[in-house]
């Protein structure tokens, strides 16, 4: 079986707050993260080169026959053809960007990515590099698409409930799904219900949509296209376009819009999203690498939210508002649009979320789930702490 090495370049550092607490390329857009997406279509076993404090969750393989993938790339047949030609000493890349290099017989210590001893092969195909925390939502139906045939293909779904009404043919249900009473248009792209899901009464989805593992739609939702509820999360109210990375819940009334909402993350009920301005004008993101707000381009952009961050009910974020890892928010409209991480209180009233405390809460939440919050994850945290001080200027 061959081994994959992801590698990460400029894009772990502007996709933060997304990448605080993992490598870029496991990241969810579709229905799988980066790595399971190259992993299924290599069929190869996977490690990460990646930020220092983050080596003790993500190790990296030591095997001198590696073959080494950006990170931020996403795999299409085309692609995956042409690294899969890669000679032992040949890297594929396109302008500045090395999308991948055969490292075949080089001792993975003596590895530079950037090392111009490589054979540069270039690539001239259009492929999707995922570079700004906007970027998972823009591209989330093409590569959930993408990821639909790759599961889809050459296996039977399970029998859809006839107690729902499916408009198309388009739907694939895994064992232990369960679904009734609810509306499936695959008319407009397909629909993935993962392995013990669950979509309550009531519910409207329009694909391309995905619901993961273990997740669950509750009553009388609506979930509009490009949308993904990855494993273990809780969806309810309305979403659009948006991706949840796991184990979090939004499981009331409210709007979530063009959105990345990381893992362990909390909506309070009703609170609601704006992804876009009175005056249609660009939105503009919070980006820790400029330390300042970033034109993104779109005209809708909504709420961008690290790991482990929580807001009560009712709260308001404005359009584009981005919030770092381990907030806790409360007391109803958000003014701000970057919440820095670790921030504890209101609009008016933010200060810092004691790391003590924030642990405390963090590990409560995963033992309420079933999991653990391990000491290396304990860790990593910390270190997120420390290296995101410098954003909390209040007291």
């Amino acid at each position: 079986m061959k081994s994959i090495v992801f590698f990460e370049d400029s894009a772990a550092e502007t996709l933060l707050p997304l990448t605080f607490t993992r490598p870029v390329a496991r990241l969810r857009i579709g229905i799988l993260t980066i790595s399971e997406k190259w992993s299924k279509r290599l069929n190869a076993t996977i490690s990460y080169k990646t930020r220092s404090y983050l080596r003790e969750l993500f190790t990296s393989c030591s095997s001198q026959d590696n073959l080494y993938i950006n990170g931020s790339v996403c795999p299409d047949e085309q692609l995956v053809q042409q690294v899969g030609t890669l000679a032992s000493g040949e890297a594929l890349v396109q302008g500045a960007v090395i999308i991948a290099f055969n490292a075949s017989g080089i001792h993975s210590e003596s590895i530079n990515i950037s090392d111009a001893h490589f054979k540069k092969i270039a690539y001239a195909a259009n492929f999707i590099k995922i570079s700004y925390p906007e970027d998972v939502f823009k591209h989330n139906g093409i590569e959930l698409t993408k990821d639909f045939a790759l599961i889809s293909s050459q296996r039977t779904s399970k029998t859809v409930s006839s107690t729902n009404t499916v408009l198309g043919d388009n739907i694939f249900v895994e064992e232990g799904a369960m679904a009734e009473c609810s509306t499936f248009n695959t008319l407009t792209g397909p629909i993935y219900i993962g392995r013990n899901a669950q979509v309550w009464e009531g519910s409207n989805i329009r694909g391309p949509f995905a619901l993961c593992e273990g997740a669950r739609v509750k009553m009388g939702s609506k979930m509009y296209p490009d949308t993904t509820i990855g494993p273990h999360c809780t969806a309810g109210g309305e979403i659009s376009n948006s991706v949840m990375m796991a184990n979090s819940a939004k499981g009331h009334e409210g709007y979530l819009g063009n959105a990345v909402i990381g893992e362990w993350c909390n909506i309070g009920g009703g609170s609601n999203n704006s992804n876009l301005k009175n005056n249609y004008a660009n939105v503009k993101l919070w980006d820790y690498t400029k330390q300042t707000l970033r034109d993104t381009g779109l005209y809708k952009c909504g709420l961008i939210m690290g790991d482990h961050s929580k807001c009560g009910i009712t709260t308001m974020f404005n359009t584009g508002t981005v919030v770092g890892v381990g907030a806790n928010l409360f007391g109803g409209r958000i003014k701000d649009t970057f919440i820095p991480d670790f921030s504890w209180g209101g609009a008016d009233d933010l200060s810092v979320y004691r790391l003590d405390k924030a642990l405390e809460t963090f590990a409560r939440v995963q033992e309420k789930r079933g999991d653990t919050l391990c000491p290396k994850e304990m860790d990593m945290l910390t270190e997120v702490f420390k290296l995101t001080q410098q954003y909390r200027t209040f007291k």
